[in-house]
């Protein structure tokens, strides 16, 4: 079958949906019916690779910015562009450089943003640039400013890598998605980027620096992501629509939350002491990680009574060598109303030894709670013997418990994993037993009782 059979429509959306430009120019070159269809194309996307940067070393090579530039200029009607340097190159250090001073991939530079922006400002709905960390982090960009001035129409903004500056830029009503990665922001309490992007939908700061007491607050905003640089801030939060909230930091001075319709919220947290948060009616999805759990939990219970799904990770930490070890009978007098938890290999090891001390405390009347997935690590027929036990306490306080989903540490021994697996089985034959394996580092994975058993 030859391209021009196919629909135009068809052929078009097939060039639409390449990740890489380059490829573009590949079908371009291979074929004369994608060469004619090529300004029908919506989206430019382009990233430097870490072999096209090894090659640009030769003066034979056009430079990835002129490559840029040109199909650009060859284009029309952009909806979305995208420029971008390799994660690949990340690891680069000044010294593998072709010169020091080198722009050469320096892409939220203002003179060359100058150069090809207004040629597409006019359709423009999406705009991503990743720069190089290298070459970009001494070099503060006006870009914003740039992008507020000439992109009426943009939607979604997103920029890594960079120093940017808030000077001169001006608002952008149409903005709804906004994400900053790996940023040196100058905007101190992010009241310019407030002022700025006053109906943003989706807001993503991740490893932002440059931040001194960041307040974010905007009216509309559904789904936030911040990752907040190692500083101890005083971090605030005023978003009233606010749905979903992904939260990183370390050690914050305080943490202020007026996200009354908040219903998933993710905490991760080095220390809590500062952490304080008033009732949230609408929580219905908690995830917590921190090394520091037993206050956390201490200070979030309030809300308790609302979340039907909690997910807890107690990470461990060489600062925290003696923490206090967190039981389950705890986690359930404070969070009473849940259905589903999950339980991190360090949380359900605490939880374990919390009971061989103490046994399992201040878990009678518990009936909301339906199902646990945990991460176990047995190494011996000893070790299971305490984990099972600990399991048999559990099912027989836990009357409503009808899910157990245990995932078994990758190295266990076959023989053992065997074992432990038929006595929890046998050990409360009301409950449904599925069974997976987990591994530092990897993902999850659910399998069949007989691959497990092989």
């Amino acid at each position: 079958m030859t391209m021009d059979v196919l629909p135009r429509e068809l052929l078009v959306n097939i060039l639409n949906r390449l990740n890489d430009s380059a490829d573009v120019a590949r079908c371009r070159v291979a074929s004369k019916t994608f060469n004619s269809l090529w300004r029908e194309v919506r989206a430019l996307n382009l990233i430097c690779t870490l072999s096209r940067y090894s090659k640009s070393r030769s003066i034979a090579v056009t430079p990835f910015k002129t490559v840029f530039k040109n199909l650009i200029e060859d284009s029309r009607n952009l909806l979305s562009v995208s420029v971008a340097v390799d994660k690949a190159l990340s690891g680069m250090s000044f010294d593998d450089l072709i010169e020091e001073d080198s722009d050469e991939l320096y892409l939220t530079d203002i003179e060359f943003v100058r150069e090809w922006l207004p040629s597409v400002r006019e359709d423009l709905e999406i705009l991503s640039i990743s720069d190089f960390w290298i070459q970009s982090c001494w070099r503060k960009s006006d870009i914003l400013a740039l992008i507020s001035l000439n992109c009426d129409k943009l939607v979604k903004l997103e920029v890594k890598n960079a120093w940017l500056s808030v000077v001169g830029l001006t608002q952008m009503p149409n903005l709804r998605y906004l994400t900053l990665e790996f940023i040196r922001l100058d905007d101190e309490n992010l009241d310019k980027v407030n002022d700025c992007f006053p109906f943003l939908k989706v807001l993503n700061l991740i490893g932002v620096g440059g931040l001194k007491e960041p307040r974010i607050h905007f009216l509309h905003l559904k789904s936030c992501h911040w990752t907040v640089s190692n500083a101890p801030l005083s971090l605030a939060i005023v978003a009233p629509n606010l749905v979903e909230l992904k939260l990183k930091c370390n050690k914050p001075k305080s943490l202020l939350l007026e996200t009354p319709k908040l219903v998933k919220f993710h905490l991760s947290v080095e220390d809590a002491e500062g952490v304080s948060l008033s009732e949230l009616q609408d929580l219905n999805a908690l995830e917590l990680i921190s090394p520091d759990m037993y206050r956390l939990i201490r200070n979030t219970r309030c809300f308790g009574n609302k979340i039907r799904k909690l997910s807890v990770d107690s990470v461990k930490s060489i600062k925290q060598s003696k923490r206090l070890r967190l039981g389950l009978g705890t986690l359930l007098k404070a969070f009473p109303g849940i259905v589903s938890l999950s339980l991190s290999p360090v949380t359900w090891l605490d939880m374990e030894t919390h009971f061989q001390s103490e046994g399992l405390v201040h878990v009678e009347g518990t009936d909301t709670l339906k199902e646990i997935t945990a991460r176990v690590q047995t190494q011996d027929h000893t070790d299971v013997h305490q984990t099972v036990s600990f399991i048999r306490s559990v099912l027989n306080n836990c009357r409503g418990l009808t899910d157990m989903r245990l995932m078994i540490h990758q190295d266990t021994d076959p023989r053992v994993r065997t074992y432990f697996m038929s006595a929890c089985t046998m050990s409360n034959l009301r409950v449904r037993w599925k069974w997976g394996v987990w591994a530092e580092g990897g993902e999850d994975m659910w399998v069949s009782d007989i691959a497990l058993k092989v």
